[in-house]
């Protein structure tokens, strides 16, 4: 989710019409990171 976020984030950057796609990339990077450092379903996702 975290790589498809930057995707959209570069190909938004290049593309100057598609403004859309930077916002959603930038949307799928936040919730990606956010997924990744919050453990889902009590269990613990990072080893220590």
């Amino acid at each position: 989710m975290i790589a498809l976020g930057i995707i959209l984030i570069i190909l938004g950057l290049l593309v100057a019409s598609l403004k859309v796609l930077l916002t959603i990339g930038i949307i799928l990077l936040v919730v990606g990171l956010i997924l990744n450092f919050v453990p889902i379903g009590g269990r613990r996702r990072r080893l220590y």
